[in-house]
């Protein structure tokens, strides 16, 4: 490939980086409650069963049962069944007569916090159900205090992978290629990077580990122990013992290496080969831990993630390293040390970016909805952000790959070129430099987020858009009045679905009315129900469909007897 096809490349990388986003997952979603929510039970329960999509950790979760007064009925906190670890099992005291509230706060696998809350009513005569003063029912795991702890762990973690690929591979010859050059710089900036991110990680544990069990940060006879318990510490745990056994790796391989001599030993290799292989390990480790772990298409999405980190790792480290030699380096042998450098890392850094891109782009054919999500989304905000850090540095990369380079080379032989090429140099890296860690730190804000879920990808055939507040919809289909009623239309509380059907101002009875409910915010179990005929072509119920305050895709499966089968899907907005 020529000089100006790989710069072209380079440039249009860019705008096929538009495809860049993290693996999609699934929180964790309340499936069924005993009590039933909405329900009136005739016999005091003893406990509260709430069932979820997954194994929540109960010293993580928070289950609250409130009278009309707001006194607490719970005897003690959760704990997990011994016949399902799906379910958390909550002790009451004497529960009277009357309408309860249930709210409940647990942590996903993936350490993202999940709110919700419903009513239930103990009889034989609870009387209607009141206006219960409903706790907030969003929270968020992208805290700035978290966003820079992780920005901070996982720059300094690609950095380290990748200043150490430079000096044990690209730049390793210069000292040789360039008598009087040293490595000694981008060393020290690998032993620096390894104990940033070494120190980094337990801090971060701590502070997300706080926030999810709403402690002190500074309450480490208590945090400690939790984040051995949930999946989400115990993932940043293993990262940090496989970055330690990464650095111990690196130390010995530079350790071993002998300036003197162009040829490795065995010893060498082998231990190039086992920091290459901790390397890989780390890298491998997130993607284990967060997002790319779950789904239909768990391995490829793996292989997508650890492509993309790697990528990363090499871009982003290389540039440090470059520049650190770029200006640590005596100007009698700058131009020389350059100009043999950079021709290799251009290489190199070209096929970070073909990895980067193309490794984004398969995550996005896997996960990503719909192009508009990038747009309607604090998710495809967030990408969107990353994608203009990203297509910025790749145009000051495909100028150094077009202008620079070239003129480094033809430094060697025309002096004259030196300082000037040198000095382009420095600049164009530093702000790749900056952009990339832009870029990074944009990363960290897209796995802090749910992604768009899947349900998304039906709300173009949506009808209309509906809420907040009670909703009256009238809808004409096939030569059917569909008449569409949410009441009140509120999160976290029984809401009445209603539709009425008629054909020619005659109502259609014996139909089979099925809603379906997906939340369109995050990824979630959808929830179904039958709605019974109630009068004639009048099929209404109540139900705890609306878990959580937000957007919502209500599909409705009507089936008339002896007609064409309608689908509508109304899109709505509940409050709490």
């Amino acid at each position: 490939m020529t000089r100006r096809a790989r710069a072209a490349a380079l440039l249009a990388a860019s705008a096929a980086a538009l495809a860049l986003p993290a693996a999609a997952f699934a929180h964790a979603a309340l499936v069924r409650t005993v009590p039933e929510a909405s329900r009136t039970v005739n016999t005091p329960p003893k406990e509260l069963r709430l069932t979820y999509t997954e194994a929540v950790e109960p010293r993580f979760a928070i289950v609250s049962v409130t009278d009309v007064h707001g006194r607490q009925v719970t005897d003690g906190r959760p704990q997990r069944s011994p016949t399902d670890p799906h379910t958390l099992v909550a002790p009451l005291h004497r529960v009277p007569e009357g309408w309860y509230l249930v709210y409940w706060r647990v942590i996903s696998a993936d350490g993202h916090p999940v709110r919700g809350a419903f009513t239930f009513a103990v009889g034989p005569n609870p009387g209607p159900a009141p206006q219960f003063v409903i706790p907030k029912l969003s929270e968020t795991a992208a805290t700035p205090q978290l966003l820079i702890a992780r920005w901070i762990v996982f720059v300094a973690l690609l950095a380290a992978i990748g200043l150490f690929v430079l000096r044990a591979g690209l730049a390793r010859s210069l000292p040789f290629d360039v008598p009087g050059v040293s490595l000694r710089p981008v060393t020290i900036a690998l032993g620096v990077a390894i104990g940033v991110a070494l120190v980094a990680t337990p801090i971060y544990v701590d502070l997300a580990t706080a926030q999810f069990a709403l402690r002190s940060a500074f309450d480490l006879g208590q945090i400690v122990p939790l984040a051995h318990a949930s999946r989400f510490g115990r993932a940043l745990i293993d990262l940090w013992i496989v970055t330690g056994l990464f650095a111990l790796a690196a130390a010995i391989s530079a350790w071993l290496e002998r300036p003197a001599y162009r040829q490795r030993s065995v010893a060498q290799l082998l231990a190039l080969w086992g920091a290459l292989g901790c390397a890989g390990a780390t890298l491998l480790v997130p993607g284990l831990s967060g997002h790319a772990s779950t789904g239909s298409d768990r391995g490829l999405a793996l292989v997508f993630d650890w492509l993309h980190l790697a990528a990363g790792a090499l871009w982003s480290g290389g540039l440090i390293g470059l520049i650190l030699l770029a200006i640590r380096t005596p100007a009698t042998l700058r131009v020389a040390a350059l100009g043999r450098l950079v021709p290799r890392f251009s290489r190199a850094a070209f096929l970070s970016v073909v990895l980067l891109v193309g490794s984004g782009i398969g995550q996005a054919v896997i996960r990503f909805p719909t192009v508009g999500s990038l747009l309607s989304t604090n998710y495809g905000k967030a990408l969107d952000l990353k994608l203009i850090l990203l297509g910025t540095a790749l145009l000051l990369a495909g100028v150094n790959l077009a202008r620079t380079k070239p003129r480094l080379e033809a430094a060697l032989v025309r002096p004259e070129l030196g300082p000037g090429s040198a000095s382009l140099l420095r600049r164009l890296v530093a702000g790749e430099i900056a952009l990339v860690l832009g870029a990074l730190f944009a990363a960290g804000l897209l796995t802090s987020l749910p992604p768009p879920p899947k349900a998304l990808a039906g709300a173009g055939r949506a009808i209309a858009k509906v809420g907040p507040g009670p909703v009256k919809q009238v809808v004409e289909k096939a030569g059917y009045r569909l008449e569409f009623r949410v009441n009140p239309n509120k999160a976290a509380v029984p809401n009445t679905f209603a539709v009425k059907i008629s054909r020619g101002g005659k109502p259609v009875r014996g139909a089979d009315v099925t809603a379906t409910f997906s939340m369109l915010d995050m990824e979630m179990q959808q929830l179904a129900y039958r709605l019974p005929e109630r009068g004639a072509g009048s099929y209404s119920r109540s139900a705890p469909a609306l878990v959580m305050v937000g957007h919502w895709g209500l599909a409705f499966d009507i089936r008339p007897p002896g007609g064409t089968a309608l689908d509508v899907l109304i899109l709505d907005r509940a409050n709490g």
